[in-house]
């Protein structure tokens, strides 16, 4: 693994202190998106979303019943229930 400058190390550090806000963000901007979305693209918007859930260590058995049900309210409540928890 490459040696990273000090201000690359910062950069890295900002990332992983944060990034259970990222994934937050990136998952409520795909709840938008698939109230919005047709066809194909919301199928890639799904898989987008179960790959984001994995990240965050969310139980495989909901992430199991949100992909089965695909319904944009469970993840809604899915997102205020990870809001409640940080």
């Amino acid at each position: 693994m490459a040696d990273f400058s000090p201000y690359q190390k910062k950069i890295i550090d900002r990332y992983y202190r944060n990034f259970d806000a990222i994934t937050y963000q990136r998952l409520s901007e795909l709840a938008s998106d698939l109230y919005l979305a047709e066809g194909k693209s919301k199928e890639r918007l799904w898989k987008r979303v179960e790959e984001a859930l994995r990240k965050v260590e969310f139980p495989e058995s909901r992430i199991a019943h949100l992909m089965e049900k695909r319904d944009p309210q469970l993840l809604v409540a899915i997102l205020k229930e990870l809001d409640r928890e940080s």
